[in-house]
């Protein structure tokens, strides 16, 4: 058995090491990152999910890292990925176009055209 898991096993550099703890084993080891993954996104999505990342304290990199922890432990996608009903293709269809769209001043009115 290796050496007891002190303080200074935890200073690492979070950019290019991977803390991996083994404390059934009684040590921990880092592993470097070194493969880079690179995506196209649209600007205003990339900002407006960036700014809900940096409310969680997650950077992009750490995100990416954690949804490929999650698939890799699911043995798929951590949520549902489906193809829309032909009801719900057509419903989302009519909504983009703004048809059948009900419009309400207050959410007291929309309870009460919901029967709330």
């Amino acid at each position: 058995m290796r050496g007891a898991i002190g303080p200074d096993y935890f200073k690492f550099k979070r950019s290019t090491k991977l803390l991996l703890l083994y404390p059934q084993w009684g040590y921990i080891t880092t592993m470097s990152k070194t493969t880079t993954i690179r995506a196209r996104i649209e600007p205003d999505l990339k900002s407006e999910v960036d700014f809900i990342l940096t409310q969680l304290g997650l950077t992009a990199s750490e995100t990416i890292h954690l949804l490929y922890r999650q698939i890799k432990m699911r043995q798929g996608l951590p949520f549902d990925v489906r193809i829309p009903n032909e009801l719900t293709a057509n419903t989302l269809k009519m909504s983009k176009a703004g048809k059948g769209v009900k419009h309400f001043s207050s959410k007291k009115a929309l309870y009460a055209d919901l029967g709330l």
